[in-house]
């Protein structure tokens, strides 16, 4: 069942070229406010400007009443997505933006921030590589979803760690301090977090975050949620009940696509990004020559993947296939969305999809 509202709709073509030549006109035009209407184009002139502009739309959430916010764009400069780097860039990259937005969040708001890493050893890791900019930044935090080791089975299961070289040993002080700033901090951050380790954060949230805001920072739930549900990892039920809570205020998906043609080139490449900057709409933005990218289509709830797809073929001019006929089908396929898009009835909230 699709819960896409159609009158919100806008014809591919005609919007393609009215972004092209709004986007002509504009010298910056990633410096815009977030609004209602969404962007004609988008084009950072710098990766702190898309840094900035993810900070300006989470707060346009947090601000409206919004306590549960996903925010998701590649944590590397220059990669489609996040995981096309090596995981330790990954990681330094979200622990040092989280850094950067709650630093943001302080001086412009002035609330405090937690960040929150998986476990004890990536909080060493990256409280002594990021040590200094902690220790300077008033109201910025660090802690894990481990938190102080309870119970002797456990704190000997770590000391054993700690001897074989498994994990690095750390301060207790370090962990003393986590724990009092949690209980002061006004922003939660999690970041870096597995889809193994999504069930301990929900128990985070419920016994520590409680009604203060939780911020889902560049886990890139969509890849997470694939694996739920599978043999040995967490049931769907965490996407139902937890995952679907959470508002996307600033998303950017990029994809690259390919269709064969019957005549030269023969095969064309097109490419483009599933964009929204929250109050505006979740926009169908297809990649242009000089990197800009132009929407074509929008909707004021999420599009799936194949229907993103479908309006970057639309744009294209590439939907060349008769209504029905055998050859739309073979494109198309059978199934035309994943489990999380299309089970409406078994969520607890439809945040995730607005």
């Amino acid at each position: 069942m699709c819960r896409r509202q159609k009158s919100r709709r806008v014809d591919a073509r005609s919007k393609r070229k009215q972004s092209i030549a709004r986007a002509d006109a504009a010298s910056t035009p990633n410096t815009d406010v977030p609004s209602e209407a969404g962007r004609a184009s988008y084009r950072p002139n710098s990766y702190k400007d898309l840094v900035e502009d993810a900070i300006r739309a989470t707060c346009t959430a947090l601000e409206r009443g919004y306590n549960r916010v996903e925010v998701d764009y590649p944590s590397l400069p220059n990669a489609a997505d996040s995981y096309s780097g090596a995981s330790d860039d990954y990681v330094d990259a979200n622990v040092q933006q989280a850094i950067a937005a709650g630093r943001w969040l302080r001086e412009t708001k002035g609330w405090r921030s937690h960040i929150v890493v998986p476990d004890n050893e990536e909080l060493n890791r990256s409280y002594n590589m990021f040590k200094s900019a902690l220790e300077l930044e008033d109201g910025i935090s660090m802690g894990s979803l481990t938190g102080k080791v309870q119970g002797f089975g456990a704190a000997a299961w770590e000391e054993l760690s700690f001897l074989f070289g498994a994990v690095g040993r750390i301060d207790e002080m370090v962990l003393q301090k986590a724990e009092e700033a949690s209980k002061e901090a006004d922003v939660f951050f999690f970041i870096n977090a597995s889809t193994i380790e999504l069930p301990e954060v929900e128990s985070y949230v419920d016994r520590i975050v409680g009604d203060r805001p939780a911020l889902l920072w560049n886990m890139e739930l969509d890849t997470l949620r694939s694996d739920l549900g599978l043999f040995g990892f967490p049931s769907k039920d965490v996407h139902y009940r937890f995952l679907s809570q959470f508002l996307p205020a600033f998303y950017i998906r990029q994809r690259d696509y390919s269709k064969s043609v019957s005549v030269a080139p023969f095969l064309i490449n097109y490419s483009g990004a599933l964009f929204r900057e929250f109050p505006g709409p979740w926009q169908v933005m297809l990649r242009q020559d000089g990197g800009l990218l132009a929407c074509v289509a929008e909707d004021k709830e999420r599009l799936t993947l194949f229907d993103f797809k479908e309006e970057l073929l639309k744009a294209m001019g590439l939907d060349t296939e008769e209504k029905g006929s055998t050859l739309e089908f073979l494109r198309r396929g059978y199934k035309t969305a994943t489990w999380w898009e299309e089970d409406i009835k078994q969520e607890s909230s439809s945040n995730w999809r607005s």
